[in-house]
């Protein structure tokens, strides 16, 4: 069965998603209705077509050309050396003569065996793109893979039979046959070539994405104390499209009316004009107020790594919260909300941490220092995020501090990048903390983050 019209279209626009090109839904509809139009025929008009539909910026135009070039090249075999049969007067007319059947080979080499001696490489074109789709090829991911595919390709082409003829032939010990198999051998290593060829282009297509998201699933569920620098844009990355992906979610909600409760009062005021028959339906809707957000984050050295990420996933989130006041201590406790509002996060980070990180922990000093200067800020609109592991390295705790910004907070969630077992051990001070916590939890991956703002975004409705 062949595939619809449209199908290799949406196969290349999984390709150019697949590269890093932002193609939406309703461009993935105007490039099928744009390719109805101009055709397949003119590969620059459809090219320069399909260009003006789903690529918007100077890169992602380039980043298009490339895709396109790639997926939409269809290169002809490579020239075959090997002698036609109207080469060899010996080969002429060979199949009747040897094969039994017509030409079709005693062996039953079939038709993928008459493609290889008459050299026909548009046959061997065809045959090897439907073997192709027939295999799932669009589903290669790793290099590893490109031999099997490769085999799968072959054998869904017929090449069982054409060894099996080749074995027919070898064992009668005759010299047509003997030509007859060498051709085909040849012909088998110069397709395997090009199979080959055909599954490598294959993998740069669509294994590109495959590969971007398994990298991206792994540095999600990777623990961020571990990571080493090479990562850390890609992670910049992934935590800025990961925000954008929620505060995009929160502010869709945040637009949903409440359908099931009908205003009656504000109903009938809308319909006096037409004596209070009800044409126009008004409903109620709740008022949904973003969350105000206090984020205490211990930068020493312990937990540095995971106070940049929260503090540059909050304040790429600042469309879904109203109000983020940020706090950085380790030996003692400084607003840090200015520096982070003033510069990017990037640069944000390297100051503050030349300011106060990568110290000593004294976890009861900060909480002095908090409630002396902040703790009136605090109110049951707000919630409190301490980012620490809780080691104040055998000082005060301070833990009745704690007890009241959570009896004055909305919430108080403690985000430990420490596993459970390890609370409590050592200097470690948690299990004082814990009971006036809401929410206290692992939290040491991108995932835990994402998770956890998730839920934060979700109470505030």
């Amino acid at each position: 069965m062949h595939a619809p019209a449209s199908e290799p279209l949406r196969r290349f626009i999984d390709v150019a998603r697949g590269a890093g090109l932002r193609v939406s839904p309703a461009e993935s509809i105007d490039a099928m209705r744009t390719a109805a139009v101009v055709g397949y025929a003119d590969r620059d008009v459809l090219h320069d077509s399909l260009s003006l539909v789903m690529a918007k910026s100077a890169a992602e135009k380039r980043l298009f050309s490339d895709c396109f070039a790639l997926y939409f090249r269809r290169d002809d075999f490579a020239a075959d050396e090997r002698p036609t049969p109207d080469d060899d007067g010996t080969e002429a007319g060979f199949g009747g003569g040897v094969g039994g059947e017509g030409g079709q080979g005693e062996g039953g080499g079939g038709s993928l065996a008459n493609i290889l001696l008459d050299n026909d490489r548009a046959g061997l074109a065809q045959a090897m793109e439907a073997a192709g789709q027939d295999s799932g090829l669009a589903n290669i991911a790793f290099f590893t893979q490109t031999n099997l595919y490769t085999r799968r390709i072959m054998e869904r082409m017929g090449v069982r039979a054409v060894e099996h003829e080749i074995e027919a032939l070898r064992a009668r010990n005759e010299a047509p046959a003997d030509i007859r198999a060498g051709r085909l051998e040849a012909g088998r290593e110069f397709l395997r070539d090009q199979v080959r060829d055909f599954v490598e282009r294959h993998l740069a297509l669509f294994a590109r994405g495959a590969t971007e998201k398994f990298r991206e699933d792994m540095l999600k569920n990777a623990r961020l104390s571990s990571l080493e620098k090479r990562d850390f844009e890609r992670m910049r990355g992934i935590v800025r499209a990961m925000a954008k992906r929620l505060a995009a979610s929160y502010a869709r909600h945040r637009r949903k009316r409440n359908r099931g409760q009908l205003d009656v009062r504000r109903t009938i005021r809308r319909n006096m004009g037409w004596e209070g028959v009800p044409f126009i339906t008004v409903w109620r809707q709740r008022k949904i107020e973003k969350p105000r957000v206090m984020v205490l984050c211990d930068v020493s050295g312990s937990v540095a790594a995971m106070s940049q990420f929260l503090l540059m996933f909050l304040y790429a989130l600042n469309e879904a919260l109203s109000d983020i006041r940020s706090f950085a201590f380790s030996g003692s406790l400084i607003e840090v909300s200015e520096v982070l509002e003033r510069e990017s996060t990037e640069i944000a980070i390297v100051k503050i941490m030349c300011m106060i990180g990568l110290g000593s922990s004294n976890y009861g000093n900060s909480f002095v220092d908090f409630e002396a200067g902040w703790m009136t800020k605090v109110d049951s609109k707000t919630t409190v995020i301490i980012l620490g592991d809780g080691r104040g390295n055998r000082t005060d705790a301070r833990a009745d501090i704690v007890e009241r910004i959570s009896q004055r907070s909305k919430r108080l969630i403690w985000l430990n990048p420490e596993y459970r077992a390890s609370w409590g051990s050592g200097d470690s001070d948690m299990l004082r903390y814990l009971p006036y916590c809401h929410v206290a939890t692992v939290c040491n991956t991108l995932r835990h983050l994402e998770t956890i703002v998730t839920d934060l975004l979700k109470d505030s409705h």
